[in-house]
């Protein structure tokens, strides 16, 4: 394994991001670069770079994050319980795009990597990651789009991986409680090195290198649409649903609060501005109604 070089891949990549995204915008990131010495539950360093309160962006964070601990947490060993307790280093890139425009999604994206460090055994490594979109008002040709992007990223490494991590996204991003999907999907991947080191370090880094071809567009499309309050009176009840999931099933959120990562990196990706309604639901044949019966039902939409 080469760590160097996927840090350094990360780091190219954040900053790609975060570059495209100011010009969008036309206001600057914060960058708050911060460290963590030795002696602690985790040492390591990482870049947080954020805005709030843009022209295009009501917030946005997009975080570099270096860790290295003694124990792996139980939201990384789930589903590889023969690895409870061993030493790890993670890293990775992760980036919620929250627009002010109610008719531009938001967004989010994350690639990392994990090693395992059990003593006395090989370390154990795996990628993961992925993107998707949750939009307030839908437009079909922004989701084909999107997973079209999605679909193109992955083709390279296989016919079988799209339809597989796009089932995956669905049903990762999937409020149980509610029993609805947070947006309409995209990719997600975890525990993944079945390519071995190299070609699934070469997949984490096209579907990092795809996210501002999948996401850029839609922006260019949507941004400049008329809105009101009742627009964002809808994009603020939406958002207590990605809350909601961030706070109750988001792994990287439960493993960056479980292994004593730094609080505020890990809840940049928490919209400003949300409304919780006591059993509300929009009126029947309004726009706000086809979002739940048009676009928040899993699909093919490539098909």
């Amino acid at each position: 394994m080469d760590i160097a070089a996927v840090r350094a891949y990360l780091l190219d990549l954040q900053q790609r991001i975060v570059d495209a995204m100011q010009a969008a915008d036309g206001g600057s990131f914060r960058t708050d670069a911060w460290t963590r010495p030795a002696g602690g539950r985790l040492e390591g360093d990482g870049k947080t770079q954020v805005i709030e309160d843009g022209a295009l962006l009501e917030r946005g964070g997009c975080n570099f994050s270096h860790v290295k601990g003694a124990t792996l947490p139980p939201s990384a060993t789930q589903h590889r319980p023969e690895l409870a307790g061993a030493p790890f280093e993670a890293l990775g890139v992760s980036l919620v795009f929250h627009p002010r425009n109610p008719y531009v999604p938001t967004v989010h994206m994350n690639v990392r990597m994990f090693a395992a460090l059990p003593a006395g055994r090989e370390p154990v490594v795996w990628f993961g990651g992925g993107m998707d979109l949750t939009p307030y008002y839908g437009f079909d040709d922004d989701a084909r789009h999107f997973h079209r992007a999605c679909r193109d990223a992955l083709a390279p490494f296989g016919d079988e991986l799209h339809p597989r991590f796009k089932q995956w996204c669905d049903e990762y991003f999937f409020l149980k409680h509610r029993n609805e999907p947070r947006g309409i999907g995209g990719i997600f991947f975890d525990d993944f090195n079945a390519l071995g080191f190299e070609r699934s370090f070469g997949m984490l880094r096209a579907v990092g290198d795809a996210f501002l071809g999948a996401y850029a567009p839609i922006v260019a499309r949507r941004r400049d649409m008329p809105y009101g309050e009742r627009e964002r009176d809808f994009q603020a009840w939406r958002r207590g649903r990605y809350v909601e999931f961030n706070l109750v099933f988001d792994r990287g959120t439960l493993f960056g609060l479980q292994s004593g990562g730094r609080t505020e990196s890990i809840l940049m990706s928490m919209p400003p501005l949300v409304k919780w309604r006591y059993d509300w639901q929009p009126e029947p044949g309004s726009p706000e109604a086809l979002l739940a019966s048009h676009f928040l039902v899993p699909r093919d939409w490539l098909g």
